[in-house]
């Protein structure tokens, strides 16, 4: 049986992701996952916060918001009019930094510091998953922005990032939940990782019955073989924009081989 949006079980959404959406950032990208639209920024700036000045390295850190009309009936801003940040959007935030660091060779980068913010545009599932895959193109383009205008000398990516969910819904094992399967899972996951199969973090939920082992892994697999996909959606984005990939990747024991074409 074809879901709602007629994809098979192990299908992922379509994506679409326009690179330099957002002309006054240093690297930007717009993505859509069926419905889901999240606008991902990357600044760049001079400099490190306190603890870790000296050290000569660098940082990567993320904000995550909603749009008050993101979903169906609008709500208040997080952060805004006394609302203090809800604890689902802080947690988000530091899973997009953390998977965004592990991309990254902070050594290489020096002592600079790069913000990623994602406004999350509209909502049907998937939402942090968009936003990690996102926000690595946008941090692509800021980084090779600043190697060819001379500031950042040395290769600093250790490889593309990317992340999509899995969940088992009605009785069936389905790649990138949208809300309506999401909201009915009995067990749901993400996965962020790199299109080679190495993994970054895995967060996994039953929302009932505890689930068994082999369901798990399972899932994982199903995900990992999305992340396949979603790298080469992000290698079309960044030749599209123009990064030299080749000249951002570390050559490191971490690095990731990146293909000639």
């Amino acid at each position: 049986m074809a879901r709602h949006d007629g994809r098979g079980d192990t299908q992922p959404r379509e994506v679409t992701i326009e690179p330099g959406w957002h002309k006054t950032s240093d690297g930007s990208a717009l993505y859509r996952a069926g419905n889901t639209v999240v606008l991902c920024t990357a600044s760049i700036d001079e400099g490190v916060r306190d603890f870790l000045r000296g050290q000569n390295k660098g940082w990567v850190t993320a904000e995550y918001l909603m749009h008050p009309r993101a979903g169906a009936r609008r709500q208040n801003r997080d952060g805004f009019n006394g609302r203090p940040l809800g604890g689902r959007t802080q947690e988000i935030a530091r899973l997009i930094g953390r998977s965004l660091r592990s991309a990254i060779d902070l050594e290489a980068l020096g002592e600079r510091s790069i913000y990623i913010d994602c406004d999350v545009l509209e909502a049907d599932g998937g939402t942090r998953t968009a936003a990690i895959t996102g926000a690595m193109v946008a941090l692509c383009i800021a980084l090779d922005k600043w190697r060819k205008r001379g500031l950042i000398t040395k290769p600093t990516v250790r490889g593309r990032v990317a992340a999509i969910s899995a969940g088992e819904a009605f009785g069936r094992m389905m790649l990138d939940l949208a809300y309506d399967e999401d909201s009915r899972a009995e067990m749901d996951l993400n996965v962020v990782g790199t299109d080679d199969g190495r993994i970054i973090e895995i967060q996994c939920t039953a929302e009932g019955a505890p689930m068994e082992r082999k369901k798990v892994d399972a899932l994982v697999e199903l995900a990992l073989g999305g992340l396949v996909h979603l790298g080469m959606v992000q290698r079309d984005a960044l030749k599209r924009a123009g990064v030299d990939m080749l000249s951002l990747m570390s050559r490191g024991p971490k690095a990731a081989a990146e293909p000639a074409t």
